[in-house]
């Protein structure tokens, strides 16, 4: 194959391999879901040890935490993929995660998975999973650590009467 075709095969992979995450993750099919890491993977979703997983069994078992939830509805966007080898590759891609209590209360996040990503006889896997968030609403409580912003400029200050 050639290698242009083969790096768009490989990206396409990928995506699919991501969104099969969110998939998963909101039919809380967890072994399906823990399928799409590499048996040695480590995922971080926040400091707390309950958000870190090393082994796909426990992956599983760290997400059986989402069963709190009556229903989510996980979206991602901005996926951006950058092949580093034949058989390795990072992603950063942006989510956006609702969720809702039993009690009909919702709770929201808006966050980015950082993956690395290894080619396994099974195919595209993620290996590392790290997430850090962008925003969330007041409901969202999970301490997730706050994503990289640059600073605004020396002296800058925001125009009068704006607010949004």
């Amino acid at each position: 194959m050639a290698e242009g075709m083969r790096e768009l095969l490989d990206r396409r992979l990928i995506e699919d391999l991501l969104a099969d995450y969110c998939r998963h993750l909101d039919r809380m099919a967890l072994e399906e879901l823990a399928a799409l890491f590499t048996a040695d993977c480590r995922v971080t979703y926040g400091a707390d040890p309950r958000l870190a997983a090393v082994g796909r069994e426990a992956l599983a078992g760290s997400l059986a935490r989402m069963w709190r939830w009556r229903r989510t509805a996980h979206h991602l966007a901005n996926v951006r993929i950058w092949l580093d080898s034949a058989d390795t590759a990072r992603a950063e891609s942006y989510v956006h995660a609702w969720h809702e209590r039993p009690d009909g209360g919702t709770a929201t996040v808006f966050g980015r998975y950082l993956d690395y990503l290894r080619r396994t006889p099974e195919g595209w896997r993620i290996a590392e999973r790290r997430m850090d968030m962008n925003g969330a609403d007041a409901a969202f409580r999970v301490a997730i650590p706050q994503a990289p912003r640059n600073p605004p400029p020396p002296g800058w200050q925001a125009p009068e009467g704006l607010d949004g």
